[in-house]
Parts: C-alpha cells; structure tokens; sequence
C-alpha cells in the first residue's frame, strides 16, 4: 500500500513566530505513517492582500501556490484562516480555474485532516490533567467548520477542556482588522480575557489569534502558556507511555 503524501503549507505567522508548530506538524505526521514534503518556494498565502481589497496583487500569490502545490495528494496547513483562504477564497481570486479548484478540494488544516482524512482519534495521553482554554478561531470555526476535531483529540489526550463562554467568539485580530480599528480590536480581547478560566494553556488553530492574544496578555501581566494546537497534539503524541 503506498504511503501517504502530505505536502506541508507553513504560514507567515508560523513561520515567524511559531515556528514550533511547523515541526511540531512534521513530526506528527510523519510519526504517523504520512510522508511530508515541504516545498521551498512557498510564500504567503495572499490573505492580507485579498482582506485588504488587493485582489490583484494577491492572485500572483495564489498563482504561484497553485503551481507549488498543484501536485501534492493532500495540502495541510497548521492554520485555519490560511486553510480557509486556500480552500474558499482562492475561487474567489480565480473563478472558474480548475487548479484552484482542485487545490481547494484537498486543502485541510491540521486538525481536519487527523480526524477526516487519517481517522485519527486518539494520539496519546501525554496531555493528561492538563487545563487548557480552546480558542475557536473565526476562519476554523465559521468557514471550515472546524470545531469537534481539535477538541476530541485533546480530549481523548487527557486534557481537561475548560468551559469558556467566550470560546466560539472572535478574539478581535481579524488580520487587517486590528490595524485599522485598534480600539475594537483590543476591546474584544479584553472581554475574551476577562471571561478566561483558570487554565495553564491557551490554544488555538490560528497563530494571529495566539499572537493577539498572547500580547494582550503580557501587557496586562497576565503569565498563562499560549502554545498553538500543534504543538499541544505532538506534545499528546510524544508524551505516551
């Protein structure tokens, strides 16, 4: 039986600020039996440029992702706004490309892609009695109904999930959104913050909102791990007995 090939989509905020989730991904996939390519031409996935209105300079971007990508069996990205962006909106940028279309079809944030496509359930116990608060983030929720994937597999890794009214609502980063409307922007995180649960980490699929949130957190003084969902399943995986 041919092994499974996943070519690896690492994102400009993973690439420059969490970095750990990138390996984190690698190793958690090739840990379970998937082959991963990661290809060096990539760039960014266009998003800024498209939620800015840019549309014409983001289709060079998604142009050149879809001959990056165009071979790969499946896309899989640490990211469900980037994951959203590849999925929805490069149709958007390119109606009626089948490229795009194809691309979008095997287009899956991490999580998605253990649960729908590996049927993976259950990686291990190595988060067992850990207190974790889950950020549902916008794109994953909202666009690619990502919200039973990444909480059964912390779940079913011991994790005690907490409960959070303000889980499901945005965190105020919205890309763009928070340059241009800082004032809501930090409003949001701070209701989001101040309904958080005593938790000893934080996660999320999305790096903007971890970012966000994290510096909101370090300007109030607040000291709470804020690690990406990546992370927190290769930690699952590799901390088994």
């Amino acid at each position: 039986m041919a092994q499974m090939r996943v070519a690896l989509f690492i994102t400009c905020l993973a690439d420059q600020f969490y970095a750990e989730a990138g390996v984190a991904a690698v190793r958690l996939l090739r840990a379970l039996g998937v082959e991963v390519d990661f290809p060096q031409g990539q760039t960014c996935c266009g998003q800024p440029a498209f939620n800015a209105g840019h549309w014409r300079e983001a289709r060079p971007l998604a142009l050149r992702n879809l001959e990056i990508f165009g071979e790969a069996e499946y896309v899989v990205l640490p990211s469900g706004s980037c994951a959203s962006m590849v999925r929805h909106h490069y149709l958007e940028l390119l109606p009626g490309n089948q490229e795009a279309l194809a691309l979008s079809e095997k287009t899956y944030e991490l999580s998605e892609f253990l649960v729908r496509v590996l049927g993976v359930e259950r990686l291990g116990e190595g988060l067992k009695g850990v207190k974790v608060a889950y950020h549902h983030g916008c794109h994953a929720l909202r666009e690619l109904g990502v919200k039973e994937e990444p909480l059964l597999l912390l779940q079913n890794a011991g994790a005690e999930l907490l409960p959070w009214e303000a889980a499901e609502e945005c965190c105020g980063f919205g890309g763009l959104f928070s340059v241009k409307l800082p004032e809501v922007s930090l409003a949001m995180a701070d209701r989001k913050l101040t309904t958080l649960p005593e938790a000893q980490v934080l996660t999320s699929t999305d790096a903007g909102c971890l970012l966000h949130l994290s510096g909101r957190l370090a300007q109030k003084g607040l000291n709470l791990r804020v690690a990406p969902l990546a992370t927190l399943l290769w930690e699952a995986y590799a901390g088994q007995g």
